[in-house]
């Protein structure tokens, strides 16, 4: 193989494990770009491509999530994911682990993790790399990797459920409540949440958003089956469309440029939390952005019209 098709054959796997250590669509296409000009950079070629490319594209990420950490700490209001439409590395024999790490629940969790945690716990528990492979890539000792691991496995059993919901299940489940949704069906969208469900949002301070986090069945139904109706009235469509592997739906303009996302995270038959993501810097990637500023405005001039 050439170096080109040795890394392309690479580049989904490169860029899952640069994303699951990101957070960021566009910060993981970036460091799978640097890593392939490294590699075209070399004299020699290594021994085994996907132990030195996957170990180049972790210590790059790593750099990278060093410095984000800093702009997050600063980030005006919650701070989430970029949403992923697929992810585009798969392995049936850990299809579980791979689908469950790149959920927005996940990657909040692993938000806990220093950057080298997270970087061996990717490595280890979602795609299964030796400690060897490890070391090599984090540049520390495979006893260190090992401890670190166990330290990152602690933090993220301590506070993440599962969401092993039957994928049908969600769909139904999902289907029902952006029924619900479109109706301004209050009744029955609070019957498909749980009791502390909650619902938030992330606009960056670059795009409307709620002031906080609003709690509780009753709330999180009358907030959705009061607003949204409204929307579809002003030609904002929503496209379900599942994003980090879990249901949720892409809402656009009347031209079809993306407003914002949501996603839900579905436990026990019931919607936990519901997340929107509507930071304009963060939907570019799936496709044109519309002016959600522009949207909330003729939003709040159709309310105050007599019906």
């Amino acid at each position: 193989m050439s170096k080109v098709e040795e890394f392309e054959e690479l580049r989904p796997l490169l860029f899952s494990i640069a994303y699951r250590i990101l957070g960021s669509v566009g910060e993981a296409e970036d460091a799978v770009q640097e890593t392939w000009l490294r590699f075209d950079g070399t004299a020699t070629r290594p021994t085994s491509a996907k132990s030195y490319l996957s170990a180049v594209v972790t210590r790059i990420s790593v750099d990278v999530l060093r410095s984000a950490r800093v702009r997050r700490e600063e980030y005006v209001g919650p701070w989430f994911p970029e949403p992923l439409l697929s992810d585009p590395y798969q392995d049936p024999a850990r299809s579980l682990d791979l689908a469950d790490s790149v959920s927005m629940a996940a990657l909040l969790m692993l938000e806990r993790l220093s950057p080298l945690e997270r970087a061996v716990f990717v490595l280890r528990e979602v795609f299964a790399f030796d400690f060897a492979d490890i070391a090599a890539a984090v540049g520390r000792s495979e006893a260190a990797c090992r401890q670190l691991v166990v330290r990152a496995r602690r933090h993220m059993e301590a506070g993440r459920p599962r969401f092993a919901a039957d994928r049908q299940e969600r769909q139904e489940l999902a289907a029902r409540f952006f029924a619900a949704l479109k109706d301004g069906d209050v009744g029955g969208l609070r019957e498909l949440l749980a009791a502390d469900v909650q619902f938030v949002g992330d606009g960056g301070g670059k795009a409307p958003q709620l002031a906080k986090a609003v709690v509780g069945a009753q709330n999180v139904a009358r907030v959705l089956g009061t607003v949204f109706p409204w929307l579809i009235r002003i030609d904002v469509s929503c496209e379900p469309h599942e994003l980090n592997g879990q249901p949720g739906a892409i809402f656009r303009d009347r031209d079809g440029k993306v407003l914002h996302t949501l996603v839900l995270d579905v436990l026990d038959g019931q919607i936990q939390t519901i997340r929107a993501v509507i930071n304009p810097d963060k939907l570019g990637h799936l496709g044109p952005v519309g002016d959600a500023w522009a949207v909330d405005r003729e939003l709040r001039q159709a309310r105050r019209r007599p019906s």
